[in-house]
């Protein structure tokens, strides 16, 4: 009897030490993150499609594009609808695609996938997502390659939901390395971003009890001395470090009212650029035919 395929496709299990992460076929998602018994991601069953979008890689561009339309050298693109509801673009274009293995070890694996042009994408990319663990955690490197003849901007970002081990969100508090918060209505921008202040001010740490977040940060930048860019949540009991590249100037915070759960993850999304960047151009990365980009983030137990 021919066993049926999950909904993500093949599961890739790497391990270092007590570091154990799985990777999904389809979409090259995070599905599970462990340090020891503990969870630092929010998981979802093998049998389920990754709810809310936990642990999807967004590329050509994260979060959403205002009724997936924006314009290429003059010429008018239009996006399939992905967020039907509300009439928008939404997280990419590989989100359901099946990556191909490159390599593969014990600790790491390399998938691939290429962003074919279609309707609103006008130039193919290459693109790959590795995964490592090691004894201090979780390492995604993504590398985007224009293998068209023409010139094109895109964004790329992922949708982890971080967990401090079991402890409950309201009982955390989050850090955030952002200067900026981008005010939206309906997850798009109605103005440009402005200095943090108040509770959105979260350079310092704050409690989540009683904080409702669906934001867009940017200014996220290293600390002085430092060469990466530092998020965190910390728990009662277990605390958790997202770290990123500085082209991941930017950050989507939500806690979720239902699955993956208020009760113990928050989705923490590093982006190189802000929603309906496609439009506003912000933290756009250019690429000439030919040339590459790569760039790294990861996810630290501590």
């Amino acid at each position: 009897m021919r066993i049926p395929m999950p909904p993500t496709g093949e599961q890739f299990e790497i391990v270092s030490g007590a570091v154990r992460a799985i990777v999904t076929e389809v979409g090259a998602g995070l599905r599970l993150l462990t340090a020891g018994e503990r969870h630092f991601v929010e998981t979802f069953d093998e049998d389920q499609r990754p709810p809310r979008g936990a642990g999807n890689v967004l590329v050509p561009w994260p979060n959403r594009t205002a009724g997936g339309r924006w314009s290429w050298q003059g010429h008018e693109q239009q996006l399939a609808l992905s967020e039907p509801a509300a009439g928008n673009a939404i997280h990419g274009l590989l989100r359901h695609t099946f990556y191909r293995v490159g390599e593969r070890a014990v600790d790491s694996v390399v998938l691939h996938a290429i962003v074919a042009p279609q309707s609103g994408w006008p130039v193919p990319l290459d693109t790959s997502v590795r995964y490592a663990v090691d004894g201090a955690g979780l390492t995604v490197t993504h590398t985007v390659r224009n293998v068209g003849a023409e010139t094109v901007p895109f964004g790329v970002g992922a949708h982890p939901y971080l967990r401090a081990g079991a402890a409950a969100t309201d009982d955390c508090t989050l850090t955030l390395a952002a200067q900026t918060s981008l005010p939206l209505s309906a997850g798009l921008p109605t103005g440009p971003a402005q200095p943090v202040a108040g509770e959105l001010d979260l350079r310092a740490g704050r409690p989540l009890r009683g904080m409702d977040l669906d934001h867009a940060f940017g200014g996220c930048v290293p600390a002085a001395g430092d060469t990466l860019v530092r998020h965190r949540l910390d728990g009662p009991d277990a605390s958790v470090e997202m770290w990123a590249d500085p082209d991941f100037g930017w950050v989507q915070v939500f806690t979720p009212g239902d699955h993956p759960g208020r009760g113990r993850a928050v989705a923490v999304e590093p982006m190189t650029c802000p929603p309906d960047a496609l439009n506003s151009g912000d933290g756009l990365i250019t690429l000439a035919s030919g040339e590459q980009w790569s760039g790294s983030w990861g996810i630290r137990p501590l």
